[in-house]
């Protein structure tokens, strides 16, 4: 595979830095980094240049949080001015990297997405009797950082580029060292080896395709039915179920080499004929509905927006933004009741479209 190079010019290109500028700034005006930055804006970015080009670029401290959906996530948010830097960087390598990237991969990339994944494997649903679902363990925080730079160097030369990605994967908050142990390792090696993404860089999502994507060109060529995958979640359907387990266990195995694991609880095969809890829906063969706890969280967050606005706290363009993102994923499943009583009852008055 040829190694992509020449990229750095094109990263700290003016041009590219005002577009990334302009991408991390999308519906964060209001904020006071963000605000602070835009101030200024002519001289702040001329100055991320010249830092960038010399060599003397060093990203900020982190801000972190966690938020509640479905289980407890620690979010970790880059300062504005780094996130300017991870805007620029992934507008030049990003499409580079998503060229290679296996077809049936369907997280943060264009065109792909939750609602193609679901569509796709409905598709299959009605071609093959079963679904093998898989789960990584602690994907992002088991993510080992060695390797995944290693992952990079198979794709890209640029010596620059190289460094700013080791830069942005190092300075990020370490997780905890894993529990687990897999073959070489000795007592300390789990302490030894830095591992950790942070949920919540734009550089994290597409790093960890990345670090996936030669598994997946792997099962791809080793298994004969259907397999796509959405972040760490894995789904591969076919006919026979003991070829399924039996795949499970290879693909075990290559995770391994990557230092993660599939989590035992989560493995599971399942009639296609059935509803299949596929993210974020319930799925069968020729319908699909949203999970039950998908209308009690819209219902809690819209009608926090709603309360804001009452209260003059949140515009009527956001009250728009959020129900016309909520409607949009409903209208994916069978919702039109649901949607109409749901935004009835919060008095927002707009159900959207007609599926």
């Amino acid at each position: 595979m040829k190694r992509i190079g020449a990229l750095w010019p094109q990263i700290v290109d003016p041009a590219n830095l005002e577009q990334a500028f302009r991408a991390a700034r999308s519906g964060k005006r209001q904020r006071d980094d963000v605000a602070r930055f835009s101030l200024d804006q002519e001289s702040e970015l001329l100055r991320l240049r010249e830092e960038l080009a010399q060599g003397r670029w060093q990203p900020g401290r982190y801000r972190q949080f966690t938020v509640y959906d479905r289980k407890p996530r620690l979010i970790s948010a880059a300062p504005f001015r780094d996130r300017v830097v991870h805007h620029a960087l992934m507008r030049v390598v990003g499409p580079h990297l998503d060229r290679r990237m296996y077809f049936h991969s369907y997280a943060c990339r264009a065109g792909k997405g939750v609602h193609a994944a679901v569509d796709q494997y409905q598709r299959w649903a009605r071609h093959y009797a079963y679904v093998l679902k898989m789960d990584i363990r602690r994907y992002f925080p088991s993510i080992d950082r060695e390797l995944l730079k290693a992952e990079l160097a198979r794709y890209l030369k640029d010596p620059a580029v190289l460094a700013l990605f080791a830069q942005i994967i190092e300075h990020a908050p370490a997780s905890e060292p894993a529990a687990h142990y897999f073959d070489g390792d000795d007592l300390l090696t789990p302490l030894e080896r830095a591992c950790g993404l942070p949920i919540g860089n734009l550089t994290s999502q597409i790093l960890a395709n990345l670090y996936l994507n030669r598994v997946d060109h792997w099962i791809s060529e080793h298994y004969h039915g259907g397999y796509l995958r959405y972040v760490d979640d894995l789904l591969l359907v076919g006919d026979d179920k003991a070829s399924l387990w039996a795949m499970r266990d290879r693909i075990a195995d290559r995770l391994a080499e990557l230092r993660l694991v599939l989590r035992d609880d989560k493995s599971q095969v399942t009639r296609t004929d059935r509803k299949v809890d596929v993210l974020g829906y319930q799925i069968a063969q020729s319908q699909r509905w949203l999970r039950a706890e998908n209308p009690r969280r819209a219902r809690r967050r819209l009608a926090t927006v709603a309360r804001g606005h009452d209260c003059g706290r949140v515009s009527g363009d956001h009250v728009q933004r959020c129900v016309s993102a909520w409607v949009g994923h409903a209208m994916h499943g069978d919702s039109e009741g649901l949607r109409n009583r749901l935004l009835a009852r919060l008095g927002l008055g707009w159900a959207g479209p007609r599926a």
